[in-house]
């Protein structure tokens, strides 16, 4: 530690050639800054000022140059920016007049951070590095303007050895509200610690389409779901004083096919639908937590990219929603108004369409002159206006006032920092949310938890069994020590059984994804792979499979075209179960998967998702019964490709059957059905409803509902039970979904337990989009219903809304 220590303060002496003046300026003054080094306290450096006339005193001493500056990212070392710390060639460059944000600056991420490492950690260093960086932003530019320094956060800070979460479909499939909280507090802790100011989380990105990549880094497909655990990871991260920007502002989840990649675009969405899925999680979460930061997407709506859309940027983000904070694009959507849409012949007017729809930063992996520039042009042409370009940087002014970074613009004691998160301190919380996340598809005879006392050996087999690429990614911490599943099962097993391996088969075979639809025969080296693993669970009491997907096989730009078990995997699965073993199937994957022939055959079936680093040790717990699986699923299993849409919720009729007769046609035709619907999961232990009460059972439109019942544990284990409210408007003047989640709560049940759940309802929840699209609850019948999923209901009331 004493010599990464010395290491760093070499390179800051040789790496910050400040002039001796700069170090010395008396610009440090009790209680303010003295940041246009002029001598006399301005309005903009007097903390007792008003936000506002802060920004306008500012605004008014910033010339062309400085206000242009604060209109784009500059990526941090290893990116972008080519040196780790201040040097006299930054004089040189754009940002000598001042940036907007600097994004992942020394965050582990890209090949030249091994350079670096001194940087990275312990936080202290991190937080001395950045402190460096700000201070030549504020002693060496004119107005001595603070920089916003971004990270992304939405697996856990992006950081070296931050707390790591699991993926985002894991964190939704808690449906824990509390444990979401205490996730974007960890965030935001070691953000503050480590000099970062604002935290790229969460995605409020709506799932509809599961071959899109990008499903694991969502919560699920319910607006009001991602809405519920968004607005909890926003207020945890802002408790800590730094920024929360959501990401990806809107309807980006649902490209044409669900192809990603270089697609990205054409999302067939409707206007009401938009607005009822797309655009409801982040019009809830702007409301509920005020978030400082919102990332535009680089798709279009509508034919209207969403980055150059005033109706998106300002009428209903800004108007509407009431957001006052600064948007940021998704790297490359201002250049994708040119290149990609074709809605501008130059990227100078390009440039123009973004600014004046609303957009303040733009961020992309080449150099911030790349935007500024084309602004100072666009002006000098008379192209946009002076009133434009105040308004925009005003907005970003005004969230840097509100961060405090006028006040306070560095970590005030580095030391602290290393006393502040880590993966290592915070190592139960990392178990505790790994656990919440794991769900129980199926348990035919109680096959699960194994007894550890009469397992003597057991074969941990399949390609994800010593594997851990999944467990870190560009989005969260890195350098974490990973546990894998047989790992974990190795160490929890230790001394009462023996425990042997044989992969089975690799992750996919030489020609995926081309023999997913042309299939090729087995090679002699697949075959002999298979016959070891089957020759392994010859005495084996119990076979423990992990098969699935890793991070080569779903993720950003990895949209698919088949949802099977990728490569040889089902083929090793049949012969793993032809042996007469009893076989457990753990899945790790980042979408929902068509296992069909698995949930025929299989008697146990735990999915794991994503899962963080102490996946392995979680798993084996769980499998073995020291923890009991309580989560449930956010997004809905089809079992085949061909029936995608199939999700939650959906328009009565559209997941319909086909008639046996008629005039119009009969037949059995297509699969129905899904295989695990929205807001499934068993668990080891058994749950009972009742005493279902609703208060009043009738009142006008307009008023608030109290929702009662008891749930009680009949079973022998203790466990959690998520609790999901539905409601069901009866009749209306438009098509409403069959029924939507109004509710939910985790509880926690010894044997034989019973607690009271209370719901409480307001108009809000009982609202539709008229035929005018205008919000509004209609006089009529809704009926409350409360169950274990969404197909799985308990309880029914009906309840009447009076005129």
């Amino acid at each position: 530690m004493k010599n990464k220590r010395t290491m760093l303060a070499a390179l800051l002496g040789l790496c910050v050639a400040l002039p001796q003046q700069a170090q010395n300026k008396s610009i440090y003054h009790k209680g303010w800054i003295d940041f246009n080094k002029n001598g006399v306290k301005d309005v903009y450096e007097d903390p007792t000022q008003p936000v506002d006339k802060r920004v306008d005193d500012l605004l008014r001493q910033m010339n062309i140059n400085e206000k242009t500056c604060q209109l784009a990212t500059l990526y941090g070392y290893g990116r972008v920016l080519k040196d780790s710390l201040p040097t006299e060639r930054w004089k040189s460059e754009v940002w000598k007049d001042g940036i907007a944000n600097i994004d992942e600056m020394l965050n582990g991420v890209g090949g030249k951070s091994h350079r670096v490492e001194q940087m990275l950690y312990p936080f202290s260093n991190h937080a001395e590095a950045i402190n460096r960086v700000q201070r030549w932003f504020v002693e060496e530019t004119r107005l001595g303007i603070p920089v916003d320094f971004s990270n992304e956060g939405i697996h856990g800070l992006n950081h070296t050895k931050a707390t790591p979460l699991p993926a985002p479909i894991a964190i939704g499939s808690t449906w824990n509200r509390d444990l979401v909280y205490q996730a974007g507090t960890i965030a935001g802790q070691e953000a503050r610690a480590l000099g970062y100011t604002n935290v790229y989380a969460p995605i409020l990105d709506v799932v509809r389409d599961p071959r899109w990549g990008r499903t694991l880094e969502c919560y699920g497909e319910d607006p009001y779901l991602i809405a519920s655990l968004g607005a909890e990871m926003v207020k945890g991260i802002q408790s800590q004083g730094v920024a929360s920007t959501l990401k990806h502002y809107a309807v980006y989840s649902v490209p044409k096919g669900g192809r990603d990649g270089n697609c990205r675009t054409d999302p067939h969405v409707a206007p009401r639908e938009l607005h009822q899925l797309y655009l409801y999680p982040f019009k809830k979460v702007i409301q509920e937590a005020h978030p400082m930061g919102v990332m535009s997407s680089y798709n279009d709506w509508d034919g209207v990219p969403v980055t150059a859309s005033y109706y998106f940027l300002t009428e209903l983000l800004r108007e509407e929603y009431g957001f006052d904070g600064y948007v940021v694009s998704d790297s490359e959507a201002v250049e994708y108004v040119q290149t990609k849409h074709r809605v501008a012949d130059t990227y100078d007017e390009a440039v123009r369409q973004v600014l004046e729809a609303g957009l303040n930063v733009r961020t992309h992996f080449t150099k911030p002159a790349d935007f500024i520039l084309p602004i100072r042009r666009l002006l000098e042409q008379k192209k946009i206006s002076m009133a434009t370009i105040d308004k925009r940087v005003a907005e970003v002014l005004r969230v840097k006032f509100r961060l405090g970074l006028f006040d306070h613009p560095y970590v005030e004691d580095t030391k602290a920092s290393d006393k502040v998160g880590g993966v290592d301190r915070n190592m139960d919380f990392v178990k505790q949310i790994q656990q919440q996340s794991l769900i129980l598809l199926k348990n035919e005879g109680n096959l699960l938890p194994l007894d550890r006392q009469k397992i003597r050996k057991v074969l941990v087999t399949g390609p994800l069994a010593d594997e851990s690429n999944f467990m870190e990614s560009r989005y969260g911490p890195n350098r974490l020590e990973k546990v894998t599943v047989l790992d974990g099962l190795r160490a929890y097993l230790k001394g009462r059984a023996e425990v042997v391996y044989a992969k089975g088969c690799d992750i996919v075979d030489k020609g995926w994804p081309a023999t997913e639809i042309l299939p090729s025969p087995l090679t002699d080296e697949e075959k002999a792979d298979m016959v070891e693993a089957v020759q392994k669970a010859g005495d084996c009491d119990v076979i423990i499979a992990v098969l699935g997907e890793d991070e080569y096989r779903t993720g950003e730009s990895r949209s698919r075209t088949s949802l099977d078990l990728p490569g040889r995997q089902q083929q090793l699965l049949e012969a793993l179960y032809a042996t007469g073993k009893p076989v457990v199937l753990v899945l790790i994957n980042g979408q929902p998967l068509t296992i069909n022939w698995a949930d025929k055959h299989i008697p146990a079936i735990l999915e794991t998702w994503f899962p963080n680093c102490q996946g392995g040790t979680v798993i084996a717990e769980t499998l073995f019964g020291e923890h009991n699986p309580g989560g449930k699923l956010t997004v809905t299993f089809p079992k085949s490709v061909g029936q995608i849409e199939l999700n939650f919720p959906f328009k009565p009729g559209s997941h319909g059957a086909q008639p046996s007769s008629g005039p119009n046609g009969a037949g059995s035709t297509r699969v129905l059905g899904e295989l695990y619907p929205f807001g499934y999961g068993l668990s080891y232990t058994t749950f009972d409803y009742s005493d279902l009460e609703v208060t009043p059972l009738e009142q006008s439109t307009q008023g608030d509902y109290t929702v009662r019942l008891k749930v009680t544990n009949t079973g022998k284990r203790a466990g959690d039970e998520v609790v999901q409210l539905y409601v069901r408007d009866k009749v209306s003047s438009v098509i409403t979904y069959d029924s939507q989640l109004r509710g939910f709560e985790r509880v926690s049940l010894q044997p034989g337990e019973t607690k009271e759940v209370i719901f409480h309802l307001t108009p809000e929840d009982l609202q539709l989009l008229d035929r005018n699209m205008r919000w509004t609850v209609e006089p009529g019948e809704f009926e409350f219903m409360v169950g274990a999923s969404s197909q799985d209901i308990r309880l029914k009331q009906t309840v009447q809304a009076l005129p």
